[in-house]
């Protein structure tokens, strides 16, 4: 029997999920329609993405909608690194009704830039 030796392996993502999460604990943001700051630990929600895990009671979700692009916060795991504003979109709102997350909504993330924004600037709507 011939072996396939051209077998083409998909692109690796799970590393750069890695990495992000190796660097930032958590995320804050502030929307400009309330004026209001939250912060949130950040998850890894699968193979190649990141989120955050929301109280479905919280106000928060009446403004966050997919495609959103918002400025957050990026916090490292270590009190003394800085945290870095990033451009960020939700990818996916998606209602957990498994045990350990019931009554919550798992807010998928991607960083669609990756520079450091300046930290003077309003958030991004």
């Amino acid at each position: 029997m011939k072996e396939n030796t051209n077998t083409v392996k998909p692109e690796e993502k799970r590393a750069e999920v890695r990495k992000v999460l190796d660097r930032y604990y958590s995320v804050e943001f502030k929307l400009k329609e309330t004026g209001n700051l939250y912060h949130f630990k950040l998850r890894d929600i699968s193979s190649n993405s990141l989120g955050i895990l929301v109280n479905e009671d919280s106000a928060v979700l009446e403004y966050l909608k997919v495609n959103d692009t918002l400025k957050m916060k990026y916090y490292p795991p270590e009190a003394s690194g800085s945290a870095e504003f990033l451009k960020t979109k939700i990818i996916h709102i998606t209602k957990k009704d498994g045990e350990s997350f019931k009554g919550h909504f798992l807010i998928g993330l991607s960083i669609i830039e990756k520079r450091t924004l300046d930290n003077n600037t309003s958030p991004i709507r």
